[in-house]
């Protein structure tokens, strides 16, 4: 995590791709929670982000929407959840960001071929047991 901006990858988002917003938390801490705004919310457009028109498709692609919000209140500290909803944000895009390898076909080993069709000859053997004997009519 940079000091301004979010990085990912090789790529940098700047600040001002990013929209803040501070709440109050709720449930328990008394006072503090109830009025203060530590609990942060971090929304990224990607649509409207100034990345690549390449990286902010694949990104919209794998995530399946053109917008990502993290929230985090976990904290009593208001910079310590922005920290957190940074971190989240990070990995999120880190993730969406990395492209799987093409899996190289490779054929069946002779071992393995083997155990399929002794399965399947086993399989077999406890269906022919299940059947009713054949009257001799």
């Amino acid at each position: 995590m940079s000091k301004d901006g979010i990085r990912f990858g090789k790529w940098s988002i700047p600040p001002s791709d990013l929209e803040e917003s501070f709440d109050t938390t709720g449930g328990p801490g008394g006072q503090h929670a109830n009025r203060n705004k530590t609990a942060v919310t971090i929304r990224f457009d990607i649509a409207r982000s100034s990345l690549p028109e390449s990286v902010r498709e694949g990104l919209i692609k794998h995530l399946g929407k053109p917008a990502i919000e993290t929230h985090s209140s976990e904290s009593r500290s208001q910079w310590r959840n922005r920290a957190l909803a940074r971190q989240r944000l990070e990995a999120i895009l880190e993730d969406a960001s990395r492209t799987a390898k093409p899996r190289r076909r490779t054929r069946p080993t002779r071992a393995s071929k083997d155990k399929r069709l002794q399965e399947k000859r086993r399989k077999s053997e406890i269906k022919e047991q299940r059947k009713r004997p054949a009257t001799g009519d």
